[in-house]
């Protein structure tokens, strides 16, 4: 809290108008703005990522046999997989050619008891 005090103090500061007037220092402001982005990347940029690389991974190990579920909430399971689509069987002889995009869970092990 006392560095963050002690850079706000140290941004530009009310100086007399004239000549001889001493600059006022850029580096606090240049600090700040540089913990701002870091901040924001730290808890809302790497996340995200992470969040993508995973889901990416997930749609590329789809196998024929798991039990997924769709954005829509569609319950299904893989019945061939293809380079962007999966057929999926949803009941019966009822069966769904979705975007892998379109594949968000992979409720397996959970229907496994």
């Amino acid at each position: 809290m006392k560095l963050l005090s002690y850079l706000l103090l140290m941004g530009p500061a009310a100086a007399p108008a004239g000549e001889g007037a001493p600059q006022a220092s850029m580096w606090p402001t240049i600090l700040m703005f540089g913990a701002i982005i870091g901040v924001m990347w730290l808890f809302m940029i790497r996340p995200q990522r992470k969040q993508q690389k995973e889901m990416q991974e997930f749609r590329n190990s789809l196998k024929k046999g798991d039990k997924v579920v769709t954005v829509g909430g569609i319950y299904g399971e893989i019945v061939e997989v293809n380079e962007k689509t999966a057929l999926i069987k949803v009941d019966g002889d009822v069966k769904l050619r979705v975007d892998k995009q379109g594949l968000v869970k992979d409720y397996t092990e959970s229907v496994q008891k």
